[in-house]
């Protein structure tokens, strides 16, 4: 019996489908994320799986194919779908991106860049991008002229090891006595997977990797918020829950140049955008990131979910649009 994989690549011999178009959208704010997600169980159809496949490059296709297992391949192709999908649909310059035209590079860390072309030849991309995902998730955050980095969590996320134990290898001192002092276990891991998916993004903004920014080199602070966890309403709604990044490492300027903002995501998952500031904004002066949700089918469906159940503000200062 044909596995998934091979049914898809005896369809692709068979006839060619043509990528179909996406509808331009304008290009995010200062201080604006757009977040694009899929749920790689929602996709069936062997046909539009091949059509995917095609917008691919022969180097990713050959990544794809070299995943062990059907599940691992399949989210593999809609990660690099997800991006290429994303990223074409918005229009600078008033040029129209096929996704199959977009080329890839990473830094001197690895993290994955746009290469952008002008007439004047390359130049850094307006455009930033960085993909998060799970096994039941896959997510990419768009943001003009700020470097972006994001992670999301499954909320029911199993810490193989103790708890503190994990914490007192990768957490600061602080974050550790916070965890800590928190009695209840299911709350104490709770705390743990929103302060890792935090320091996550912020290391992925960054650009550097974790080996260059350990987890450890930094804390990740709730202000007036932290020692009673992320999940006051009233903090959020007043402000008071700003999450800030304080690093023996860096410079107070450097560390002071993000912004954050911590979620629900479709009821399973915590998700973090870290995200640079506004350039043009006054030193110290920190509005809300906004924040637009979108759960896609490319060339199928899309649904902005912002302002939903769905999109629920846990901590940082979100302006949903």
């Amino acid at each position: 019996m044909f596995s998934f994989m091979q049914k898809m690549l005896r369809f692709q011999r068979s006839f060619s489908v043509s990528p179909c178009p996406t509808l331009p959208l304008q290009l995010p704010s200062p201080m604006e994320t757009h977040l694009w997600f899929v749920v790689p169980d929602e996709f069936k159809s062997v046909s539009l799986l091949n059509q995917y496949m095609e917008l691919l490059s022969p180097c990713e296709k050959e990544n794809v194919l070299s995943m062990r297992g059907e599940q691992l391949q399949k989210s593999a192709l809609l990660a690099r779908t997800l991006v290429r999908t994303t990223i074409a649909r918005y229009q600078i310059n008033n040029r129209v991106v096929d996704p199959r035209s977009l080329k890839f590079k990473r830094n001197v860390h690895g993290k994955p860049e746009l290469e952008w072309e002008s007439d004047g030849g390359q130049c850094p991309s307006p455009l930033h991008f960085n993909i998060s995902h799970t096994s039941s998730l896959i997510a990419c955050g768009v943001t003009l002229n700020s470097s972006i980095g994001i992670d999301i969590e499954e909320k029911q996320r199993k810490i193989k090891n103790n708890i503190l134990s994990f914490a007192r290898r990768y957490f600061s001192l602080h974050e550790v006595e916070h965890l800590s002092a928190i009695s209840d276990s299911e709350v104490q891991r709770q705390e743990f997977v929103k302060l890792w998916t935090l320091k996550e993004a912020y290391v992925k903004a960054l650009g550097r990797g974790f080996s260059a920014a350990p987890f450890k080199t930094f804390t990740i602070r709730i202000k007036n918020a932290f020692r009673r966890g992320f999940d006051h309403a009233d903090d959020i709604e007043s402000g008071a829950s700003e999450v800030v990044v304080e690093s023996s490492d860096h410079h107070e300027r450097f560390t002071n140049n993000w912004q954050f903002g911590l979620f629900e995501l479709a009821s399973s998952h915590y998700a973090a955008v870290c995200m640079e500031k506004d350039k043009t904004r006054d030193a110290g002066v920190s509005g809300p990131m906004r924040l637009t949700v979108r759960k896609t089918i490319p060339f199928v469906e899309d649904e902005c979910i912002s302002g939903t159940d769905a999109v629920v503000p846990l901590a940082g200062l979100i302006e949903q649009f």
